[in-house]
């Protein structure tokens, strides 16, 4: 009786759960078990609209039409959506990158209860953050290769349901590290770090955009002066601390260029400027 009224209650959360407008559904993940991750963030329609919003908003780069996929704190893929009219209106390429980025960004930030015995500590690093340390020479070169997409999760049948709310990257761990422009965590009230979200599509600059716009519209960037990063410690910018740095010059030797930071992103065709973008919420 006992094990029957849990199943029960599991079964009617789940259904509740579901029926929020806004909040995704259980992961059946790739472990056999179910997450609950996926319940505290935005759900399949609530990431479509705010994408399509963010498209709409931001014209640098290419304008071109954008996937966006959200991952809860264990990397469990939410939600897949297009901002085009349909699966093709978009580079299909860019639907497993905008699941790496997103995957990317919620493996490499964190919040405050990463502290503990004196160290640790919160630190939010979008994907566009990482691109000077992992280039030939750099500190981190090589953490490209270090957490490879599953093939057999990232291109699942059927093709027909990529971008839709029964999307087959939803409930599973797609993995992938992408280090350009279009990753950010996600942070809830309480500068709680929830998961992240990925954006694909267009150069990585206006990628990085988008994504910006996209989470302040769903209302996920709760990072106030609470959660540091790059561009607030390095480029003197505490309302967008995530932010895309361009400070790469020219290296005489040759290769990429050097970041003064040691966290900037080269800049792209008809780049945006990063200081527009919404400051984040406290």
């Amino acid at each position: 009786m006992r094990i029957y009224m849990t199943r029960f209650a599991f079964t009617a959360l789940a259904t509740f759960a579901c029926a929020i407008p806004g909040l995704a559904g259980p992961n059946n993940n790739s472990d056999g078990g179910t997450d609950l991750g996926c319940y505290g963030l935005p759900n399949y329609q609530a990431l479509k609209t705010a994408l399509v919003q963010a498209v709409a908003a931001e014209t640098s780069g290419l304008n071109f039409h954008m996937w966006g996929t959200i991952v809860d704190r264990n990397g469990i893929v939410c939600a897949v959506a297009f901002s085009g009219s349909s699966v093709g209106s978009q580079w299909l390429g860019s639907r497993v990158i905008s699941a790496q980025k997103a995957n990317t960004a919620n493996d490499f930030s964190l919040d405050a209860s990463a502290a503990s015995n004196g160290s640790g500590g919160a630190l939010a690093l979008s994907t566009a953050n990482l691109y000077s340390a992992v280039q030939p020479g750099g500190s981190l070169f090589g953490l490209s290769d270090s957490n490879p997409v599953d093939p057999s999760v990232a291109y699942a049948a059927q093709a027909l349901y990529y971008g839709t709310q029964t999307d087959p990257l939803v409930g599973n761990r797609v993995g992938g590290v992408n280090t350009f422009g279009g990753g950010l965590a996600l942070y809830g009230p309480g500068h709680v770090l929830m998961g992240a979200v990925g954006v694909s599509g267009d150069t990585s600059c206006a990628d990085h955009m988008i994504a910006w716009r996209t989470r302040n519209l769903l209302g996920l960037d709760h990072l106030g002066t609470a959660i540091p990063g790059p561009a607030g410690l390095f480029n003197s910018d505490a309302t967008h601390p995530d932010n895309i740095i361009f400070d790469i010059t020219a290296n005489p030797a040759g290769g990429t260029g050097n970041s003064a930071s040691g966290f900037g992103h080269p800049k792209c065709l008809n780049t945006g400027d990063p200081s527009k973008l919404p400051a984040v919420t406290n």
